[in-house]
């Protein structure tokens, strides 16, 4: 093995090692960082990067989107977006076998396109689900699990975080990635729905008929109540698929409208607007530090040499595009079981998106395909997130135990999800080919 590529293999390995002492994942890529660089290129050179990093991160443009979107999903909390969408969606299925469960996907996917946060999905969709479920005789695990599993769509559908960090760490455009997200994230919706009919139909007892019927007039009113929440997201993702709005243009309006809809509904006040800032602020400040902290290390696997030394290593195995791409799922499933999901982006895409390039591979379908292995990471144990948003958003009512068995269907639906990306890789550059048009 090469310096170059030991350099590389012992940088990760200690950054593992540090993490697994409790370390906090942006101290551990810095630290770890910080002394990788001083060995490969001295202290003025470790010096200066520490220097010039944070500040040519944190004045780029381009993450304007980020606080942009997260500030819009508080608000659309705030407006009482949420509660509506589950409203209504539990209207439209009415009393369809399992129709909760189907509510909880379909308003999910919906709140997804505003949200952008898988954590944020699982948490309200417990408060505002769960009880509702378990008052109808649901089965707890089944029900938990179908909110972490939904709770993941925030990953894909824009406006995703996820597919905003994908997009600057391998330097692709954010627009056709956000967009991108559009018809896999619509794919799996359905592939939930479909699921959920099918496991009902097997095992009745996990979800008994509702007793309230609605009318076809009561389904069409509730349509039009979620009128403002379908505009704004219309209005966020017609405007960069056009091209009329920038996505950090996109996140200011959307941020915007969502405050619009807030003021309108006399549902925000002073000690309101205060707190979704606030969450805005440290839900900001949080990801950027964690995003420092992954470029001072991909710079040390840049300039140690340990990506120009994988990229000839794999080139010389002769990786079509999708045996690179399985070979990828392979290590975000091992991971995802043991390293929060925005860790794994910021270690892996730095060396593996170099590779990926080298032999071919889209950098839409590449994004797609991780972004899908991190939806699949947040809701697969024991270091799920989007777990451990349930149980907490639950006051801890349901069991870790009851959990695992009910997401698993769901996990199951996510692997056959991705085994059809992965086959068909037109799923995901398709609808971005035609925004050039």
């Amino acid at each position: 093995m090469s310096e170059a590529l030991l350099v590389g293999v012992l940088a990760i390995g200690a950054l593992l090692a540090v993490g697994a002492l409790g370390v906090p994942v942006a101290f551990s890529m810095i630290s770890v960082g910080v002394v990788g660089l001083w060995y490969v290129g001295g202290f003025g050179f470790m010096a200066s990067t520490l220097k010039t990093l944070p500040y040519q991160v944190l004045s780029e443009y381009a993450f304007a989107v980020i606080p942009m979107f997260i500030l819009m999903g508080a608000l659309a909390s705030v407006a009482g977006l949420t509660s509506e969408l589950y409203a209504v969606t539990n209207r439209l299925f009415g009393r369809v076998r399992g129709g909760l469960l189907m509510a909880t996907t379909l308003a999910s996917a919906i709140f997804g396109a505003i949200s952008g946060s898988t954590i944020v999905n699982a948490t309200v969709f417990t408060r505002i689900a769960l009880p509702e479920m378990l008052k109808f005789g649901y089965e707890r695990g089944i029900s938990a699990g179908c909110i972490a599993a939904s709770g993941t769509f925030a990953a894909l559908i824009p406006p995703s975080i996820s597919l905003v960090i994908v997009a600057i760490l391998t330097e692709a455009s954010i627009g056709s990635l956000l967009i991108a997200g559009i018809v896999p994230g619509i794919f799996t919706a359905v592939v939930y729905l479909i699921g959920i009919a099918v496991i009902v139909r097997i095992r009745p007892h996990l979800a008994p008929r509702q007793g309230q019927h609605y009318t076809l007039a009561e389904q069409l009113r509730g349509l039009l109540e979620i009128g403002p929440a379908l505009a704004l997201i219309g209005i966020v993702l017609g405007g960069i698929y056009t091209g009329l709005l920038f996505p950090s243009s996109a996140g200011a309006i959307g941020a915007t409208g969502a405050l619009a809809i807030a003021l309108l509904r006399r549902r925000l006040d002073w000690a309101n607007l205060w707190t979704a800032l606030q969450r805005t602020a440290t839900a900001t400040a949080a990801l950027f530090f964690i995003v420092i902290g992954g470029l001072v290390f991909s710079r040390l696997l840049t300039y140690g040499g340990f990506i120009t030394g994988l990229s000839q290593l794999v080139a010389g195995w002769d990786l079509t595009p999708v045996q690179f791409i399985i070979a990828i799922c392979v290590l975000y499933l091992i991971l995802g079981m043991f390293i929060d999901t925005m860790s794994i982006m910021l270690i892996t895409i730095p060396f593996l998106w170099p590779v990926a390039k080298h032999i071919g591979v889209d950098v839409v379908w590449f994004a797609i395909i991780v972004v899908k292995m991190i939806e699949i990471a947040t809701i697969t144990p024991p270091v799920g997130l989007n777990l451990f948003a349930v149980m907490s958003a639950s006051d801890n009512t349901v069991k870790a135990g009851e959990l695992i068995r009910g997401v698993m269907p769901f996990i199951i639906m996510e692997l056959c999800v991705l085994a059809v990306l992965v086959a068909v890789p037109e799923i995901s550059t398709w609808l971005p080919a035609q925004m050039g048009n």
